[in-house]
């Protein structure tokens, strides 16, 4: 192991293990531990200490006694980290590799475990359709983000093996409270946001939450304006019934960056590489539109037995001009091209659950039986067309040809499931049985002007399990074992026009749970063996970009989690992943892309106290660690270890008024996030942002 891995890792471990050991000392007087964060996952949580998740068994089940590795990014680690995309939010979950295609808007892609998670991502528990990638959830409307990592099929139906991102969005609430405010940055980043909930009557609140924002990019020609707007309701019509509607619409306009040829990296100035802008502004062009419509039902009937349902209705459109880099013909001339992209999709989701308690002996049965519903529609149509290079000694506008390669789809994916669920108690042991068997059906054509038009007509169908076994010791301890499988039927053709078969999976995952009975904090150590076959990549052949499905990917490793609120306002979360991921069969013995060996996170926070001179103050600052990695799955490109260091201050300015300093990228740290067939591309410069929010 890498030394300076080694003693990151563990000095992240001491730094928990001294402030577990300061906080019990500082705490044996007390004769009552208020514990927080339990119950209703969907509400706001206090810290960063989050101890129900919605996600893990679809129950709202302690973390602490689910026989698999959860994690949650809670509100308030949001805000104080300053994070503005889902990649940051998740820069310091265990396992996580939050942007790994560096400074690109145009969507959120992390890397879990090895695997890519753009099509893993749902949204309060339902999944986010798109053929093309992530739609790029605004996160300033979600309450927190989970992470159930591992096979989750047998909840949740076809998906990757790497596990489950689940969005949260924020929920209306049966308590006033108001928050308005605004941000600048030194880059001329610009926001405003607002988040107002009312309790109406005793059984009706509503929930209002919008955002407008400009953010500019470390190239000064792109920009990307964003609006946001949530709606959440929740009618309480009796103590046993529940209903929330929870409504979106988002709007804005990334670009990416054109990036640059490998050969160009390393020379020179890398800042002046990373400022660099290889398209042209008067082609580049984007217009995305996202509408989310739902709602959440959950009614308890007199027996005990409770009925939950959950509905959403997707609505995506993007129409976007983007340019993208070659190579590099001659030491200033980059060879470059234009990609045309329209995409129409839409999807309905339901998902239908009863449960209830049930007693064996002397087993205590928590039984859940669901029935999942999802159909997509995708009309999409990508073109590919040449373009004048460019000159970096002499540069012009771009001359754009026609395009030369146009591919439509027009596809249709239904899919059915049937599942049930144990949670079964007895004394301290605790236990997990899944089962599920879904049916797909895919219908529509994928034509291209190379091959013509491809009918498909595929039926697929899987059952798919979990287990899992722990046993909660008084102390807090939690060891664990489980067992899970997944499958995903893969939407459209590969790069030859030949129909992609479902991918499936399987993980082992042995661990340690432990939650402290004198504080509060949550710490988690977990080793895991992941397989998954016909896995899918994006590929570049003769000019062509598409899927083209690699064969199988092995992933084995060891995680280490933790977050606390300790003693004398100190907060803290630490996280350092140990990956050893390969490829079988094509590219075979050489790691996935985007997936380094090590990778690592500490955030400290302190609050000073009342009565002091500093009262009102808090300081806060973390680094991050990304490890050497490939920017390929043929490992031609690699890419050096890099270390970032963030810092933040906040300040009450009255008991309503706050004003707070992110600053991200300290050092300004010049790296290489990826490198591919279509370039390369930096991660993110400094970033100094300023807001000030007033709550009521």
């Amino acid at each position: 192991m890498n030394t300076r891995i080694a003693l990151f890792a563990g000095a992240s471990l001491l730094a928990l293990h001294a402030a577990a050991v300061a906080q019990e000392a500082a705490t044996t007087e007390l004769n009552e531990i208020v514990v927080s964060g339990q119950g209703d996952p969907t509400a706001p949580t206090e810290g960063y200490v989050a101890k129900s998740a919605a996600s893990g068994t679809k129950t709202g089940a302690p973390v602490l006694e689910t026989q698999r590795s959860v994690s949650v990014v809670t509100r308030d680690e949001i805000d104080d980290r300053g994070a503005e995309t889902l990649g940051q939010a998740l820069s310091t979950t265990a396992g996580v590799v939050g942007e790994p295609f560096g400074a690109d808007p145009r969507f959120d892609s992390p890397v879990l475990r090895g695997f890519d998670m753009r099509n893993a991502q749902y949204l309060n528990g339902l999944r986010l359709m798109r053929s093309q990638g992530a739609p790029s959830y605004d996160i300033y409307g979600l309450e927190r983000v989970e992470v159930l990592k591992g096979p989750a099929s047998s909840l949740y139906g076809s998906g990757t093996p790497a596990g489950v991102i689940n969005m949260v969005q924020k929920h209306a609430q049966f308590k006033d409270a108001y928050e308005a405010g605004t941000g600048l940055s030194i880059d001329g980043d610009a926001e405003v946001f607002f988040d107002a909930n009312k309790a109406l009557t005793d059984t009706f609140a509503a929930r209002l939450t919008g955002k407008l924002a400009k953010t500019e990019e470390d190239i000064d020609e792109l920009t990307n304006k964003r609006g946001y707007l949530g709606l959440a309701t929740r009618w309480s019509p009796s103590d046993a019934t529940t209903i929330d509607f929870l409504g979106s619409y988002q709007k804005d306009s990334p670009i990416t960056p054109a990036g640059i040829p490998f050969a160009l990296t390393g020379q020179g100035n890398d800042e002046d590489l990373r400022d660099l802008y290889a398209g042209d502004a008067s082609v580049d062009d984007s217009d995305r539109r996202m509408t989310n419509l739902g709602y959440e039902l959950h009614h308890e009937f007199d027996s005990g037995w409770a009925l939950d349902q959950s509905a959403r209705y997707q609505k995506f459109d993007w129409d976007y001009t983007g340019f993208y880099v070659s190579t590099l013909t001659a030491p200033s001339t980059i060879n470059r091209g234009v990609i045309f992209q329209d995409e129409d999709t839409w999807t309905a989701n339901l998902d239908t659950r009863v449960s209830g308690d049930v007693q064996t002996g002397v087993v205590d049965h928590k039984l859940l039986f669901g029935l999942d519903l999802r159909k997509y529609g995708d009309n999409t149509t990508t073109e590919f067309a040449t373009s004048s290079a460019l000159d970096l000694t002499n540069p012009t506008s771009a001359t754009v040809g026609a395009p030369w390669y146009i591919k439509t789809d027009d596809l249709t994916l239904e899919q059915a499931g049937i599942y049930a669920q144990d949670e079964l108690s007895y004394d301290k042991w605790r236990a997990t049985l899944g089962i599920r068997h879904d049916w797909t059906d895919q219908q529509g054509t994928s034509t291209n002007n190379f091959s013509g038009a491809t009918v498909i007509d595929q039926q697929d169908s899987a059952t798919t399990g979990n287990v899992g076994l722990s046993y909660v010791f008084d102390s807090g301890f939690a060891p664990y074992v489980s067992y899970a499988t997944s499958f995903d039927p893969e939407i459209g053709t590969d790069i030859d026009g030949n129909q992609l078969k479902p991918t499936t999976g399987e993980q082992w995952e042995i661990g340690v749970k432990y939650q402290p009975t004198s504080f509060e904090g949550l710490f988690s150590v977990a080793l895991y063996d992941l397989t998954q076959d016909n896995v899918s990549v994006t590929v570049s052949e003769g000019g062509l970009s598409g899927i083209r499905q690699i064969g199988q990917v092995k992933s084995r490793g060891l995680e280490i989690e933790g977050a606390a609120e300790i003693a004398m306002g100190w907060s803290v979360k630490a996280a350092y992943s140990y990956n050893d991921a390969e490829q079988v069969g094509t590219n075979d013995g050489k790691m996935p892309a985007n997936m380094p060996r090590h990778t690592g996170s500490l955030w400290l926070a302190y609050d000073f106290a009342e009565d002091t001179a500093l009262e009102g103050l808090t300081l806060a600052g973390g680094i991050r660690y990304i490890g050497e990695r490939f920017g390929d799955n043929a490992n031609t490109y690699e890419l050096d270890p890099v270390t970032l260091v963030d810092l933040a201050a906040k300040y009450k300015v009255t008991d309503k008024a706050t004003l707070a300093v992110n600053v991200n990228n300290l050092t300004d740290e010049t790296y290489v996030a990826n490198c591919g067939s279509f370039g390369c591309y930096y991660g993110s410069g400094r970033s100094v942002m300023g807001t000030l929010t007033v709550r009521w």
